[in-house]
């Protein structure tokens, strides 16, 4: 809440001091040659690009110390309960723990969220040749930012717990993580689109576990730089003659390339542990896409980071977009949709050649707003690519 608290002034301080610088340059704008001259106009637009620097660095500074101050009592907090538990004695943090637990809930009334229902179906099937694994399926219609946005409930000015923020927080040292794979641009550094909005959502709270998504970022663009130059290499030497050594001689991009993915960890997303950035450009709306398409191979190679690192549900996106567009017929939902199906399940298949026969949950998210009749297609398509588990019934003579 303090966080919150500090994002929404911040919001609305920018908003009035560009508001006034707004009308500030329209008045001189409207002024020139009368009362102030071209000089004074550039002037007053450098003036108003400080005075938003300056402010910009102020509330950021004051986020940071805010942050900065919850990490370091949250780590005190650990510490002082470690000590109660070792000693068994009910100390300052032990009693605080019981009093919040032993207070009386609010009444059921005040506790009723409406939720906007949603589309959604679940599945279990059965995958491998002799040794079968059981897995669980999941299509639903959302948004692709719920899986990681709070919807905090708010009774007389405090945060009432929610079992889903528990659990996830629970199995954040667990041995089944959650993971989101988030479809992004070829810039590492910038926010726009989908990728400004997750950011927005991991400012929200403090991160008691990670650094946070700006240094995760600064760090990801790092490797960027370093895997752009071995690719470079590798493409200077192919083109060489036999015998010669080649270096890049073009300038390296800081850009990554379709298919290709970087990874952020979180601790303050709703039902989200480990996000996985996914290249993508607009090829991706081609009717045409077929299973050698680099997004297609990069999400091979996310269900592998998945079983090498202990993630037992992730999401995808299963059109491979989050709006739709008049192109994005019917009949290309249907026929998107059979493809990553069919390739998730090939790659699913090879999980039992990775030492990764545990059962998993794979969540298909289909862009919001589709008709139900598509979604009923969309759902339908599951059971019949993938092998359904079945009830056999012993009574039958």
């Amino acid at each position: 809440m303090a966080v919150q608290d500090v994002i929404s002034n911040r919001d609305q301080a920018m908003a009035k001091l560009q508001a006034r610088q707004v009308n500030e340059m329209e008045r001189a704008v409207q002024g020139l040659d009368v009362t102030h001259d071209d000089l004074q106009v550039n002037r007053l637009a450098a003036l108003h690009f400080e005075n938003t620097q300056l402010a910009e660095a102020k509330w950021a500074n004051e986020l940071i110390n805010l942050q900065t101050n919850q990490k370091r009592e949250f780590k005190e907090w650990v510490y002082r309960l470690n000590e109660d538990v070792k000693n068994g004695q009910e100390g300052q943090v032990s009693r605080k723990i019981r009093a919040m637990s032993d207070s009386a809930p609010p009444p059921v009334e005040e506790q009723i969220r409406v939720d906007e229902r949603r589309m959604e179906e679940s599945f279990t099937i059965h995958l491998g040749a002799q040794m079968k694994t059981m897995h669980n399926l999941r299509i639903v219609c959302m948004e692709i930012q719920e899986l990681c946005k709070h919807k905090p409930l708010r009774i007389d000015g405090r945060i009432q717990p929610q079992p889903q923020r528990l659990q996830t927080a629970m199995s954040l040292f667990s041995n089944s993580l959650s993971g989101l794979v988030l479809l992004v641009d070829d810039r590492v550094n910038t926010y726009t689109g989908v990728k400004r909005e997750f950011a927005t959502i991991c400012q929200q709270s403090t991160d008691f576990h990670f650094p946070d998504l700006e240094t995760q970022i600064r760090v990801a663009q790092q490797y960027t730089t370093k895997a752009n130059t071995k690719r470079q290499l590798r493409k200077a030497n192919s083109d060489s003659p036999a015998g010669s050594c080649a270096s890049p001689s073009d300038e390296i991009s800081s850009n990554l390339k379709q298919g290709d993915f970087y990874i952020t960890k979180h601790s303050n997303l709703a039902q989200v542990h480990v996000v996985f950035h996914l290249v993508t450009n607009d090829s991706v709306r081609a009717p045409d896409l077929n299973s050698r398409h680099p997004v297609i191979v990069a999400l091979r190679s996310v269900l592998k980071c998945c079983v090498d690192f202990d993630v037992h549900c992730i999401s995808i996106p299963l059109l491979l977009v989050y709006e739709m567009h008049e192109e994005m017929t019917i009949s290309w939902c249907l026929k998107r949709a059979e493809l990553v199906l069919k390739c998730i399940k090939g790659f699913m298949m090879e999980m039992a050649s990775w030492s990764g026969n545990q059962s998993r949950t794979i969540q298909f998210i289909v862009p919001k707003g589709i008709a139900a009749d598509l979604f009923e297609q969309l759902s339908s398509m599951l059971p019949q690519i993938f092998r359904m588990s079945r009830t056999v019934d012993l009574t039958r003579q």
